[in-house]
């Protein structure tokens, strides 16, 4: 479990990224694997979210997950949710204490939203097409109706594949530099003539900073060469592996 010291100054919530000991999931998804849309047994999958809750202090019920889909929607929390009723968004907001708001990755970009003076929290799943799409700006912006404000938001960026593991075709950058010049900084070349390495954490950084956010910290772990830490869609895509677990990152409000 990984913690940022910039969420840690904040006594009233509790956060975690979880990585993927500590759970009872074996093969693939070994062990800490809290995907209930992976092919794992469900019932090892609910027992390691129960695992998570607790150290989350709270009750398995209150953690609360999206069904997933690389959008840009974030949803505001007033009440949990069961797994099989979770909305399809990318990103939720809350200012109710105990229910702790829990995003799924394997190499995207879990982020952790806190805004202490307003005791209001944020959550975002954050891939190369949702952070393109808005979903950071948008959990601001749902922050913001709950009574946060930009400039009082600490935002963490939790582990994600990093640049030198992420490969991008000839075709990937043109959107992004058609958006934003600035966006160039974020390529690098890869061996391979034509491509390029993505720095996805850099990206999302200046998404959140253009958001009005001023304190960013961000985890300096690759999620495809820590096998023994994270799980990794990639990596699983380059072994050709038929599935992966979903490492769970989480922030609660505590009353």
């Amino acid at each position: 479990m990984i913690t940022l010291g910039a969420l840690n100054d904040i006594t009233h919530i509790r956060h975690a990224f979880f990585t993927r000991t500590g759970g009872v999931s074996t093969g693939l998804y070994g062990s800490l694997n809290c995907g209930l849309g992976s092919k794992d047994a469900p019932a090892a999958v609910r027992e390691n979210r129960a695992r998570a809750a607790a150290r989350m202090e709270v009750a398995p019920e209150n953690l609360v997950t999206c069904y997933q889909v690389h959008s840009p929607t974030c949803v505001v929390v007033e009440t949990p949710w069961a797994p099989e009723e979770a909305p399809q968004a990318d990103a939720m907001a809350t200012a109710v204490p105990g229910i702790a708001l829990g995003i799924l990755t394997a190499d995207c970009a879990p982020v952790l939203f806190a805004d202490n003076k307003a005791r209001v929290i944020g959550a975002a799943h954050a891939g190369w097409k949702g952070a393109k799409g808005g979903v950071l700006e948008a959990t601001v912006a749902r922050m913001v109706e709950l009574g946060a404000k930009p400039g009082r938001i600490v935002a963490c960026i939790g582990p994600c594949i990093a640049q030198r593991s992420y490969e991008v075709g000839p075709e990937f950058p043109t959107p992004f530099l058609d958006e934003d010049s600035r966006n160039r900084d974020y390529f690098a070349p890869a061996r391979r003539d034509g491509h390029f390495l993505f720095d996805l954490a850099a990206y999302v950084t200046r998404r959140l900073g253009d958001a009005g956010v001023e304190v960013i910290q961000r985890c300096p772990n690759d999620t495809v060469a820590e096998e023994d830490r994270f799980f990794s869609y990639r990596r699983s895509c380059l072994r050709g592996e038929p599935d992966y677990g979903r490492g769970l990152s989480a922030i609660v409000l505590q009353g």
